[in-house]
């Protein structure tokens, strides 16, 4: 083992060398979401004070990567974030499934020709549910199956391998004030869960009923939370998807934010996709021009309900070639129910 001369103890650089790097921070969006409000704040509040030299990085030896679900700021990973290693055969240290072959689908061609007729009927067909608004006490209950992408990064061979999770059940309670929570998703979060509590309510039922229901309003709304890191219609359109996807959302307000959806340039519609529960149907969609990913909203093609939701790679990116489906969820119960962590038509608790 080297020294550094005049330093008591092993040389720190050497012991990053000999440590594995750690994978990406997993968690679920709406933690993701706040954490990112709240570094942001920290930002504006601190932007004169110097807190010191950064510390060097360490060597990339292999990584977890979950594109699909939004990424937090790089000094968030350093701010409490639980780290998860890989060991080289897919498996980790608490037991979560192995990762298996991503599915390779043929892409279907998308079309701009029907997007407003198509729009109009979901758009219609969400504003004529009759949806419960949830007491102040309650909480909002989602349950899904779910998949996302894992891509294992070698930065000593500068390769890397593209798998995806087993579908698995997701669960979450969320407080209409958005300021309680709690998301059980075994094999991939501690036994029994864990909390989504926080002060920042960014997209909570509360904040999402107070938006307008005239689309071009709403859509101001939804561009003016993008910031500068990436194309800004894809963070509107990524926005809108995850409030209709694991939010109650009421009923003008989820016909306002899909005819907002259509103004967003580049949005088309696909004749055919699946959600993770197999269940066809008709999509709006969006290409992300920096990653190549194909963004899929499902909706039942005679009711229009909303179904789930498909990524799918239209470019090569690192080994995933065209057609491989990043993620897929489906929506399998949207209720409310009186406690945190008690299903419906369930009077044990969750945990």
């Amino acid at each position: 083992m080297k020294r550094t001369p005049g330093i008591e103890g092993p040389d720190p650089a050497e012991l990053a060398r000999l440590l594995p790097a750690p994978g990406d921070p997993e968690l679920p969006r709406d933690r993701h979401r706040r954490l990112e409000d709240t570094y942001m704040a920290h930002i504006q509040r601190s932007q004169s004070t110097t807190t010191g030299p950064a510390a060097a990085p360490r060597p990339e030896r292999g990584r977890l990567r979950r594109p699909m679900w939004i990424g937090i700021p790089a000094a968030l990973a350093l701010a409490g974030t639980v780290v998860l290693t890989l060991n080289p055969t897919g498996g980790s240290g608490d037991h979560k499934p192995s990762p298996v072959a991503a599915p390779v689908i043929q892409v279907q061609p998308g079309s701009s020709i029907v997007l407003a007729s198509t729009v109009e009927r979901i758009a219609d067909a969400a504003g004529r549910r009759d949806l419960p608004a949830p007491r102040p006490d309650q909480f909002i209950y989602i349950k899904s199956e779910v998949s996302s992408t894992v891509t294992y990064v070698n930065g000593d061979t500068d390769t890397s391998r593209t798998l995806v999770q087993p579908l698995h059940t997701r669960e979450v309670w969320l407080s209409p004030d958005g300021h309680k929570g709690w998301l059980d998703e075994p094999g991939y979060q501690p036994e029994g869960g864990i909390t989504l509590d926080s002060d920042i309510t960014r997209n909570s039922y509360n904040e999402t009923k107070a938006l307008p229901t005239d689309p071009d309003a709403l859509l101001k709304k939804i561009y003016a939370r993008a910031s500068g890191e990436s194309d800004r219609n894809q963070q509107a359109f990524t926005t809108i998807g995850d409030i209709v996807g694991e939010q109650l959302v009421p009923a003008r307000i989820a016909a306002a934010f899909y005819r907002a959806a259509a103004r967003i340039p580049g949005v088309v519609v696909v004749p055919h996709s699946q959600d993770a529960a197999g269940r066809d149907g008709i999509a709006l969609a969006r290409l992300d021009p920096q990653t190549g990913e194909r963004i899929e909203w499902i909706f039942d093609r005679h009711t229009y309900a909303y179904l789930g939701s498909r990524g799918v790679q239209v470019t090569t990116a690192g080994d995933a070639e065209p057609g491989t489906v990043t993620k897929r969820t489906a929506i399998l119960q949207r209720t409310i129910v009186d406690e945190e962590k008690v299903r419906p038509q369930s009077t044990g608790s969750a945990s």
